[in-house]
């Protein structure tokens, strides 16, 4: 049951990627590209998805275990803000302004055919393992 509502949330996750345009690095860059044509669609995307999540994740706290799959409820804790976030951030704003995408549309788009993006997963997965290696030497 759990895997059919994880295809299901993925699924419905993916077809909002695609039709909020968050799949098309131009639409991307176009909605960064504040001082040149400014393409503020993306905006009520992100308010959108904000809006909703803080409503839910508001419910999500009163509750100790899910309502589909009935386990424990587990939500961040830590609301720490250092070097290590920081620098996380900054590295993911860069490569989203330079590549016009972030992983979870790549992933869309590249399940849609879209081999531009190829690049830019395989460098998202060199990443994600370096980074693996990096923590268990630290």
């Amino acid at each position: 049951m759990l895997n059919i509502i994880a295809l299901i949330t993925g699924l419905l996750f993916g077809l909002g990627l695609m039709l909020s345009g968050m799949v098309n690095p131009a639409k991307v860059q176009g909605f960064l590209d504040i001082t040149g044509n400014w393409d503020p669609s993306l905006a009520f995307v992100m308010g959108g998805a904000i809006a909703v999540g803080l409503v839910f994740f508001q419910l999500a706290r009163r509750r100790t275990e899910s309502l589909a799959t009935h386990e424990a409820m587990q939500l961040p804790a830590n609301n720490t803000i250092d070097r290590r976030l920081i620098l996380g951030s900054i590295a993911f704003g860069a490569g989203w302004g330079l590549a016009g995408i972030c992983p979870g549309p790549a992933i869309v788009a590249l399940a849609m055919g879209n081999l531009d993006v190829l690049v830019f997963v395989i460098a998202m997965i060199a990443g994600m393992g370096i980074f693996s290696l990096l923590q268990r030497k630290g």
